[in-house]
């Protein structure tokens, strides 16, 4: 599989295509002024306590309080508050937990009033980004992030990912950290460690330390709320966690990012530098790689795929809805294999929407009604393997006995949301329509299962003068590729009193092909 990332800069924001094979499965959209991240570390204040909800709201800075509940507390909470208190205070003279005494941990099923006090200076990660009315949702359990590693104060722990299969590579790994890790600091191997050098895993253990470090000595004297430790930026991160051997292209239009793109591949995968290229040509960088119009087609209550089947997502506050349409171009093949292929198709487009949307929290998927129990575990099963390629936590459930399959997906960051109907043109501003560049995509598809129902009839195409122009203009033009494409050639009429949008195909005898 191939993996590109288009970066598009702009005075106020980053936008970030991620694009596998050809194909928009993550859109992510970073704000120049934002000051609350995922992963971010502040020192905080309690505000209040709330034993009926057993969490406490915190003062990070942000306008709404930060919310903190007792199972995000992690069990070393009095190890963390006994450290922040000490060094705020200067008492503590080192970063190093070396001749730091661990306090007890706290029992799983304890109440919050019973191990935090109102205006306690308080340590905290942001777990969630603030979505909607709510604001962000907090972590005691630090972690600081790199590559291969993530280092986890006040624990002995060293876990190493299930994604590595090799026992042996495994064990290897484990000893390995074990010898270099500090005293009293956890280290979980990541799944990118996999047969790197003991160099490589000191070196960024190394920086890791160092951002505990930063930490330690902005703590001296605080004053909350302060922001101790920033993630990285949008793009890094996702580089970070992401970039692998089928990584092949990175695509940036702003120098300073590019550089600063270049510089960080030099530290952590320097063999990966000169796949990153920067664009300086005047059509958007967006246009320029068909993602503008990916986003105009996989945006918006309805997505179509290139059988004709489409789906349909509805949003409400407790979860979300897929219902699963075969469309009026149903193939004529065996009935109930024609239902596995649409719903094998609607699944794949499915987990690709999950994840280019951010959809989280419950979603509810109706699929097309199919009575083969294989079938039924059949697609179980490619939803799965879909589902694999994404990075959020999920849980996927085999359909019910009333043929809906529930998911669950983890909601860090606000879904993506992009508004893509536009103004009717025909309607003088008072109606909206889907978006108009999508209508060749629409025409073809239409043509292709015209062609198919009867290879041998003839169709011409009758259409806005202006959309006629656009099927004709260029060498090839969309009209010769579809002579290459179908064996038969497509004439193409303007009729001035057809809107925009409108398109009829016709027969030898000049009947209407309807496809309704």
């Amino acid at each position: 599989m191939e993996k590109e990332l288009i970066i598009n800069s702009k005075p106020t924001d980053v936008e970030i295509a991620l694009l596998e094979d050809g194909k928009l499965v993550e859109l992510h959209n970073q704000k120049t002024n934002s000051n609350f991240t995922v992963g971010d570390i502040f020192l905080g204040r309690v505000i209040k306590l709330m034993p009926g909800l057993n969490a406490a709201f915190v003062d990070i800075g942000h306008k709404k309080e930060a919310f903190l509940h007792y199972t995000d507390l992690g069990p070393k909470l009095r190890s963390l508050l006994k450290y922040t208190s000490q060094s705020v205070s200067g008492s503590l003279n080192t970063h190093l937990l070396d001749n730091f005494k661990l306090e007890p941990e706290i029992v799983k099923t304890g109440k919050i009033d019973q191990v935090l006090n109102r205006r306690q200076l308080i340590l905290v990660q942001i777990l969630k980004e603030p979505i909607s009315t709510k604001g962000p949702r907090l972590s005691c359990e630090i972690t600081i992030p790199g590559r291969y590693l993530v280092l986890t104060p006040f624990t002995d722990v060293v876990a190493v990912s299930k994604k590595i299969a090799s026992a042996e590579e495994r064990k290897r790994l484990k000893h390995l950290i074990e010898s270099i890790r500090p005293k009293n600091f956890g280290v979980i191997v990541r799944t990118a460690a996999e047969g790197k050098k003991v160099q490589d895993l000191h070196e960024e253990l190394s920086l890791m330390m160092s951002k505990w470090e930063d930490i330690f000595r902005q703590l001296k004297g605080a004053r909350p709320p302060v922001k101790l430790l920033s993630e990285l930026d949008k793009t890094s991160s996702i580089l970070r966690d992401i970039l692998n051997d089928s990584f092949n292209r990175i695509v940036v239009n702003d120098q300073q990012l590019y550089q600063n793109i270049r510089n960080y591949l030099g530290n952590i995968a320097p063999d990966k530098v000169n796949i990153v290229n920067y664009y300086s040509k005047g059509r958007p960088i967006f246009d320029a790689y068909g993602i503008s119009k990916q986003i105009k087609s996989s945006f918006g209550k309805t997505a179509t795929m290139g059988s004709g089947a489409y789906i349909v997502i509805e949003s409400t506050e407790a979860m979300h809805v897929v219902d699963v349409n075969s469309g009026h171009k149903m193939s004529s093949q065996n009935q109930e294999e024609a239902v596995l292929n649409v719903n094998m198709e609607a699944a794949e487009e499915i987990a690709r929407q999950l994840r280019l949307r951010d959809i989280g929290g419950l979603i509810i998927i109706d699929f097309i009604d199919m009575r083969n129990n294989e079938h039924k575990k059949m697609l179980y099963r490619a939803m799965r393997q879909f589902m694999k390629k994404d990075r959020a936590q999920h849980t996927i459930l085999p359909l019910s006995k009333f043929g809906l399959m529930q998911i669950t997906r983890q909601r860090v960051r606000p879904e993506v949301r992009i508004n893509t109907a536009e103004v009717c043109p025909t309607c003088q501003g008072t109606g909206k329509v889907n978006a108009t560049i999508l209508i060749t995509d629409e025409i073809e598809r239409d043509l292709k299962f015209i062609i198919q129902s009867n290879p041998k009839g003839k169709v011409s195409l009758k259409v806005h003068p202006f959309i006629e122009a656009y099927l004709k203009k260029g060498f090839p033009s969309i009209q010769m590729k579809w002579f290459r494409q179908f064996y038969k050639w497509i004439r193409i009429r303007p009729d001035n009193s057809y809107p925009l949008t409108r398109y009829k195909f016709f027969n030898e005898n000049e009947d209407e092909i309807r496809l309704n």
